[in-house]
């Protein structure tokens, strides 16, 4: 009898272990076709747009057809005109992003964890965060001029409040039957911040740097039609001025092609930091 049942709990060890490894390798098949089956959907897009284009259903004067943004692409990057926008655009939403972050997620974790910053910080920041994004676009030139300040500041507001909503849901959502469990077992308040509310938290706070990031992008743009002597933003209203609609376009297509690779990043990020969770 007893013989049988070590067989058994040894048949399901191995089930077990069997279904684990199939799993995990399901999930590796997943993770290295996924990002491949993302991209067919926006390459459909693109061939559609020529289509269309093509048959004269939509007019080049309208939008460009693909092959005529891609001749401008060339144009642009053999003059150097491209590099040099994309280096400025990247420093400028890359200062702003860090800078945002960094306070969204120190505003975060105050308001999140203790109950009197939450009374003293969060009225401003939603009052803050109901003022039109667009208004203002004149204090900030009147207070930051007209140089690099005012385009990176509006980056850095546009990132904050995305994460900031996010991470605070995040704290104050997680299971009271976890912090519970955590107590049972001596946890203190730093090791329950640590180990349980802080993880209980991450899929907000990702989601909402998810967001961030896209409003960081918009917000660039937004910016560099101000007073902007460089940048992808300069280079699509010189664009206006000549009446360069595939010059226009172009950089509508970059914009969106850069938020679709840092959402790519991001959604790696997300995967490698939330592996413990159960993979769909």
């Amino acid at each position: 009898m007893t013989g049988a049942v070590a067989g058994s709990a040894t048949a399901v060890r191995g089930d077990t272990e069997a279904d684990s490894r199939r799993a995990s390798g399901g999930r590796r098949h997943r993770l290295s076709v996924g990002p491949w089956l993302r991209l067919v959907s926006p390459l459909v897009l693109l061939i559609a747009w020529q289509v269309l284009s093509t048959n004269g259903v939509i007019p080049a004067s309208k939008l460009s057809p693909p092959t005529q943004v891609w001749a401008a692409a060339r144009e642009l990057w053999g003059t150097g005109e491209l590099q040099a926008a994309l280096g400025v655009s990247l420093q400028r939403v890359g200062i702003g992003l860090t800078l945002g972050v960094v306070l969204a997620v120190a505003l975060g974790l105050l308001v999140g964890f203790f109950r009197i910053a939450d009374l003293a910080i969060d009225p401003p920041l939603q009052m803050l965060r109901t003022v039109p994004f667009l208004g203002l676009i004149p204090l900030f030139v009147v207070w930051f001029g007209i140089g690099e300040e005012p385009k990176v500041y509006m980056v850095a507001l546009g990132v904050l409040f995305p994460l900031y909503l996010n991470l605070v849901s995040g704290i104050h959502g997680v299971d009271a039957k976890l912090i519970e469990a955590g107590r049972s077992v001596g946890l203190g308040r730093i090791g329950l911040a640590r180990t349980v509310i802080l993880p209980g938290a991450m899929p907000s706070a990702l989601t909402g740097f998810r967001l961030s990031l896209g409003v960081a992008w918009l917000s660039l743009i937004v910016a560099e039609q101000i007073n902007a002597d460089a940048g992808l933003g300069y280079l699509v209203m010189n664009a206006r001025t000549y009446f360069r609609n595939d010059i226009i376009v172009l950089g509508l297509v970059i914009y969106a092609l850069l938020g679709l690779f840092s959402d790519s990043i991001v959604r790696g990020l997300e995967a490698w930091l939330l592996r413990w969770r159960v993979s769909r």
